[in-house]
């Protein structure tokens, strides 16, 4: 018997434990190798040799670094990230907060400035144990995360602990390197006979003017900010020096129209980044308004952006099976009852609408946490999340194939499903949810502008726009599920059927494909093949549950079946995904450049710019359908190719597969929430000029003529 299609999302019991199991078997921490050398080496210290019960002592990670390699203090600038320490303290415990040391200050080719630590960094907590400590010893543990860069950046992790003894005395421990970073921990800014801060507000630049003897005898004088996650600054300089006066000019490139202070240190030394460098902390007061409200007509118009890049999405390559399943599903449902098939589109819109809304919340919470947000980067340049994905297109295919069914327990099939039709619903609800999965890595026009402007604004701003995205792509289905008679243009059901069915698992198969190229852009041939093997038990798996675990089937059989299943893909997920794949090299970026492109690096582009040459830089990901397409159909077209070459036009490609930090910056600093992004700099002083999301080769061919006219007319009159 033919099983019901619309079900085939409702089996999602097995698919479930299949991801899980996936998700067990990958990696705690992440693994930080790079050319067979260790990048850093982290250790956890105290300054005490025993806890006294009451006492406070504090305790550092120290992250010695390979050299060249760096990591970033708790406001990096351009690019990188925080490192962040998650501690597991006993009951009645209490911690401080990090003591960071002052940073070095570093300026990348490309006007891309950092602060961070080189060679090693120690940062220190103050710990607070409880009065009475009933036993003889303690143990410490934190779980750190960090990012360390070089001419490409890799985070790391490691869980660390620390036994120390409970003792009535103790003894300082470590003395030399906490004495070291103390010194380097900011002072509080001195009183005002000694230090005085005055802040002002000129247009869209703070200026703070510290009047003080003590720092004029410094000739190295700068202010490293610590802005609130809603302000955007850019490179505070000197602006001048008179006598005892020194005020500082920090532009602000998005801030709250209230905002009159900043918080950040005063750092002073003989010479830039000296080891004698001292520092005084500067305190703001919050701002009234914490995020810049947009006008109500301004939101208006993203929000209906958002609803046609959702309608745009359905067009996508990314979804056409998922989609292709539900019209075979509106087939089946040919001259059933109108409140059925209603409901069948009703179900199919939830689960688009649950998909949008938790994804939504999560990006809500990440950028309250102070993380970058971005559509679809942000779970695609994780290789484990496709991963999963391809566990699941693969399980999907198989079904659709033949190999196995999923009959639900008889109890669950009793008390939650007793009807065919709410099978059905179910199904209908998870097909809604593998749609939106797979959508993620697909940009759609007006899109990329409705969400890189959600991304600067409020939550409640944020979950509207992923609303209207979520109405935008479920309107054809709601709208032909509201209008069954248009479903008399569809053929009737019949054997042919069963073809079709089989034919959308080629189709799903094709989609893996894909996954797995993408994999194979993130972790190498290596990783790929890994991969691949995990994929190939999973396959024997579900044969395995297909041709045993049968209804019919004795009970025992059953179970030592699926025992069987369970240690074959944990064995396999473990030695495949938890060994070989994880330790698999990532992949180089500048692997994935093919033809007359060259890899996009800010000193790169820079270097370009100043030797008077004008770039076009191609801002994509191996996972972008998107990027794909327009890089088959346009700017490798043989007379787009030959216009970049008539013109001199140096092409780069920055590659975001893996989530490069530096390129992340540059997105937004562009207002956009992730690929594809395309940018051509007619010259150093000139604007650049940002191409839309879909390009077309008149555009861009028109775009190459207009610059290089420009370009020669401009030579012509500097001669």
């Amino acid at each position: 018997m033919l099983p019901n299609l619309m079900r085939i999302a409702s089996r999602s019991s097995v698919y479930s434990l299949l991801c899980g199991l996936l998700i067990a078997v990958a990696p705690h921490g992440l693994a930080q190798s790079y050319q067979g050398k260790q990048l850093v080496r982290p250790e956890l210290l105290a300054d005490t040799n025993a806890i006294v019960p009451g006492k406070p002592f504090m305790v550092g990670l120290l992250l010695r670094m390979a050299p060249g390699w760096h990591t970033y203090w708790k406001f990096s600038g351009d690019a990188g990230l925080p490192t962040e320490m998650k501690w597991k303290l006993p009951p009645g415990w209490k911690i401080g907060d990090i003591q960071w040391p002052i940073p070095l200050k570093t300026i990348d080719p490309g006007d891309i400035e950092t602060y961070g630590y080189e060679n090693e960094v120690l940062l220190m907590q103050e710990i607070t144990p409880p009065s009475k400590l009933d036993d003889s010893s303690a143990k410490l543990s934190t779980e750190a995360n960090w990012l360390v860069c070089e001419k490409i950046c890799i985070p790391g992790s490691a869980t660390l602990q620390l036994d120390l003894p409970v003792a009535s005395t103790s003894q300082p421990a470590n003395t030399d390197v906490f004495a070291r970073y103390r010194r380097l921990v900011p002072q509080n800014l001195p009183r005002r006979d000694v230090a005085r801060a005055d802040w002002s507000r000129v247009g869209s630049d703070l200026r703070l003017k510290i009047t003080s003897e003590t720092l004029a005898k410094y000739p190295a004088v700068d202010f490293f900010p610590l802005p609130e996650q809603e302000t955007i600054v850019g490179h505070p300089a000197v602006q001048s020096r008179n006598n005892n006066e020194i005020v500082f000019r920090i532009p602000l490139e998005s801030a709250p129209k209230d905002l009159s202070s900043m918080a950040g240190l005063v750092v002073f030394a003989q010479q830039p980044n000296g080891d004698d460098r001292a520092s005084w902390q500067i305190t703001s007061a919050p701002a009234v308004s914490a995020t810049r409200p947009a006008p109500a007509q301004g939101i208006l118009t993203f929000l209906l952006f958002g609803f046609l890049g959702g309608l745009i999405l359905n067009l996508m390559p990314c979804v056409l099976p998922v989609i292709s399943l539900k019209i075979f599903g509106f087939v089946q449902q040919a001259g059933q009852s109108r409140q059925k098939i209603l409901r069948s589109g009703i179900a199919f819109t939830i689960g688009i609408f649950a998909w949008f809304i938790a994804l939504a919340i999560l990006l809500i919470a990440l950028k309250g946490a102070g993380h970058d947000v971005t559509w679809g980067g942000f779970q695609f340049t994780n290789p484990y999340f496709v991963l999963v994905l391809s566990v699941i297109v693969l399980v999907f295919a198989l079904n659709l194939f033949g190999v196995f069914e999923v009959s639900l327990p008889q109890s669950v099939t009793r008390n939650l499903l007793s009807t065919s039709e709410r099978k059905d619903l179910l199904g209908s609800f998870f097909q809604g949810v593998f749609a939106t999965v797979l959508a993620t890595p697909c940009t759609a026009p007006f899109l990329g502008t409705a969400l890189g402007f959600a991304f600067t604004q409020s939550a409640a701003i944020i979950l509207a726009m992923f609303i209207a995205i979520a109405a935008g792509m479920s309107a054809p289905y709601l709208l032909l599920s509201a209008q069954p008679a248009w479903l008399r243009f569809l053929p009737r059901p019949g054997p042919w059927m069963l073809h079709v069915k089989q034919f959308m698992g080629f189709l799903l198969l094709a989609t893996l494909l894909f996954l797995l190229y993408v994999l194979g852009a993130q972790r190498g041939l290596e990783g790929a093949i890994w991969a691949s093997c995990f994929l190939l038990v999973i396959s024997v798996a579900c044969w395995m549950k297909g041709a045993f675990v049968l209804p019919t089937a004795p009970v025992l059989k059953r179970i030592v079946v699926l025992v069987l299943m369970l240690l074959f893909v944990i064995g396999s997920g473990v030695y495949f995904i938890g060994d070989k794949f994880r330790s698999a090299k990532i992949a180089s970026a500048d692997s994935q450049i093919r033809g007359d492109w060259q890899p996009f690096t800010p000193e790169r582009l820079q270097t370009e710019l100043e030797q008077g040459r004008t770039v076009f830089v191609d801002f994509t990901a191996a996972w972008c359908l998107t990027c794909k397409f327009n890089e088959a159909s346009v700017l490798e077209a043989r007379d787009v190719r030959d216009a970049f070459q008539r013109h001199g036009i140096v092409k780069l490609k920055a590659d975001w597969t893996n989530g490069d930090p530096v390129i992340t910056k540059l997105l937004q600093q562009f207002g956009r929430p992730g690929v594809p992004l395309y940018v051509l700099y007619p010259a150093k002083n000139e604007e650049p000029i940002v191409f839309p999301e879909v390009l077309t080769k008149s555009m861009v061919l028109d775009k190459l003529e207009t610059v290089a006219r420009r370009v020669a007319s401009n030579r012509a009159a500097s001669r």
